[in-house]
């Protein structure tokens, strides 16, 4: 089965056609080789039988005759051809038994089949021949044979077709190879993925160092996987978190209810069990209203009104609004933003952002303590610091903070959703930004933000 699946394989396919193509290519190659080959050294062969002659016409008779010998006795591989023939056809001289009858005198080299006759007898063979009638009546037949240039070729193409064969095996070797491997990943891929379907949301696709494709898809897919572990660890204790801090002002305003129906018998009574229970109602729909606002800005419905924002005005506007609530309190809130800074967001939920982080620092700072809100010039960014004298945060619970309905166990008397941290986070994922809590002489914390040209 697996040697099926092997065999079916989009890789090896693919190889396969490759193989061919290139066997194809080199076919062709050989092809236009042989024939490059060939032609060259006919043509080579055919100047030099034109040279021979035009130095044998233009010798007299007599000399012709020894040249035509001398000429024939200089080619011991029995390649050159030569003959002269009266104006009858009778040969006079050299080692060709007569003119073919399909020669043409007077023209160019010509391809045609000879009787060769010398010293080791008769024998017939395909020669390049060329034949001139000379101002006697006599015919000059000057030729070589071929078959050296067949053979010279015929070598030249057996080297390639040798080396053709292996080539195209270790095009299917290296091919067979990669599929392999490929196949590999892609069965361990699956079963991860399967792992991944059946509930283990902690395994994650392989992946190598390198820049391969595969490899960044693995990457992207394992960061898609862990933003979904954090997604689904954070939605599991929600609906339950949600149900406990929804039953506390629900059942509250049931139990009031109840009283005043039994215990009310007068017009004002009944309106103060109606404004009570009116307050637990209220608090119910308050975190039902926090919850909507979180999941609006975590599917990033407000990026379209981004805009250029001016910190500075933005902390000041934050200030006047907070100034009240500390002074009640007994609590100094201080501002120190030497620089003008602007940032790329939508300035109302930054300003939700700040007045959240403000309204936690009032809130757990007890009286005569002092709250600071600060704009910081960083590297490259503008830094929002909120900082406060309170009971702060210890660092074990810096992530746990973040998250939805989480309240801290010293904090619990105090009133709040626990919400304000989690919102705060969602609007400075959906900026980009960095959102940082920092030890100190109670709570630091800072939303780092990249700066613009004002």
């Amino acid at each position: 089965m697996q040697l099926t699946e092997f065999a079916r394989s989009t890789t090896l396919q693919w190889t396969l056609l490759v193989a061919a193509l290139f066997a194809g290519f080199v076919v062709a190659l050989l092809a236009f080789v042989y024939l490059k080959t060939k032609h060259d050294l006919t043509v080579r062969s055919d100047r030099m039988i034109a040279s021979q002659m035009s130095v044998l016409a233009h010798l007299s008779s007599e000399r012709r005759l020894d040249a035509i010998d001398e000429h024939l006795k200089q080619d011991p591989w029995r390649i050159r051809l030569a003959a002269l023939f009266d104006a009858n056809g009778r040969r006079m001289s050299g080692n060709l038994n007569n003119l073919p009858p399909d020669l043409k005198t007077d023209i160019a080299v010509q391809s045609t089949v000879v009787d060769r006759m010398d010293e080791s007898g008769s024998e017939r063979q395909a020669v390049r021949l060329i034949a001139r009638r000379l101002p006697n009546g006599d015919v000059l037949a000057i030729g070589r044979n071929i078959d050296e240039v067949a053979e010279i070729a015929h070598v030249v193409g057996g080297a390639f077709a040798l080396g053709v064969v292996p080539a195209v095996l270790l095009c299917l070797a290296v091919g067979v190879v990669l599929s392999s491997r490929a196949r590999q990943r892609i069965v361990e891929v699956n079963d991860r993925v399967q792992r991944i379907v059946a509930g283990d949301l902690r395994e994650r696709l392989p992946h190598r160092n390198t820049d391969d494709p595969f490899s960044r898809l693995a990457m992207i897919v394992n960061g898609m996987l862990d933003e979904m572990e954090t997604l689904i660890q954070s939605l599991a204790g929600v609906g339950s978190d949600i149900a406990h801090d929804l039953r506390t002002p629900l059942t509250r305003a049931r139990l009031i209810l109840e009283r005043g129906r039994s215990n009310a018998p007068t017009l004002e009574q009944l309106q103060v069990v109606a404004d009570r229970t009116t307050e637990a109602l209220d608090q119910s729909l308050s975190i039902i209203t926090a919850i909507l606002r979180l999941t609006e800005i975590e599917k990033s419905q407000r990026s379209a009104g981004f805009g250029n924002v001016a910190l500075a005005e933005l902390i000041r506007e934050v200030a006047d609004m907070y100034e009240p609530i500390a002074e009640d309190k007994g609590v100094a809130l201080l501002i120190n933003s030497p620089h003008e800074l602007t940032v790329h967001g939508d300035r109302d939920l930054l300003i939700e952002a700040v007045a959240n982080l403000v309204d936690n620092a009032i809130k757990y700072t007890p009286a005569g303590g002092q709250v600071e809100i600060g704009l910081i010039h960083g590297n490259r960014e503008g830094i929002v610091r909120v900082r406060d004298t309170g009971s702060g945060i210890s660092e074990r619970e810096r992530h746990a903070v973040l998250g939805r309905f989480y309240r801290s166990d010293k904090v619990r008397h105090t009133s709040g959703l626990g919400l304000g941290l989690n919102l705060v986070a969602a609007i400075v994922k959906l900026h980009d930004f960095r959102f940082t809590i920092r030890a100190g002489s109670g709570c630091v914390v800072e939303i780092g933000c990249p700066s613009v040209p004002a």
